[in-house]
């Protein structure tokens, strides 16, 4: 995978629970982590004393982050909705040149900032809620 345009990571949320999938407005920075847990099953009788893992077991888990532009679109709105009614539906994170992650997801942090001379602005956080699905570009 070769460079690609920062702009291009997109993280999408389901508008009304039909799959209807629209890119969060305004967003100027994202991220998107995957973390899964080890299993320690180190003995006596590891090779060498190295540590051993147990294959296939652990907690696997994702968080999405992002920071922008308040526009008072209608994915803000959902966004807001999302957090105080504790939904937590199905999220798309385009990763370019790689491919799609999609899942539920909990909207766990939702900020909002502003200066007097500036733009107004807000930072969101969402964790894995479920099983999650990964499709190749």
């Amino acid at each position: 995978m070769g460079a690609q345009n920062g702009k291009d990571l997109l993280i999408k949320v389901d508008m009304n629970g039909s799959g209807l999938f629209e890119t969060i407005a305004g967003l100027r920075a994202t991220r998107v982590s995957f973390n899964a847990e080890s299993v320690d099953v180190t003995s006596m009788e590891s090779a060498g004393g190295w540590r051993e893992l147990l294959s296939g077991a652990g907690v696997k888990s994702a968080t999405i982050s992002g920071s922008g532009v308040f526009k008072d679109a209608g994915t803000d709105e959902r966004a807001r909705q999302i957090f105080f009614d504790g939904e937590m539906p199905e999220f798309q994170v385009i990763i370019p040149d790689f491919g799609v992650v999609e899942g539920p997801f909990q909207v766990t942090a939702l900020e909002y900032a502003g200066n007097h001379d500036g733009e107004a602005t807000y930072e969101m956080s969402m964790a894995s809620a479920g099983a999650l699905v990964f499709t190749a570009l």
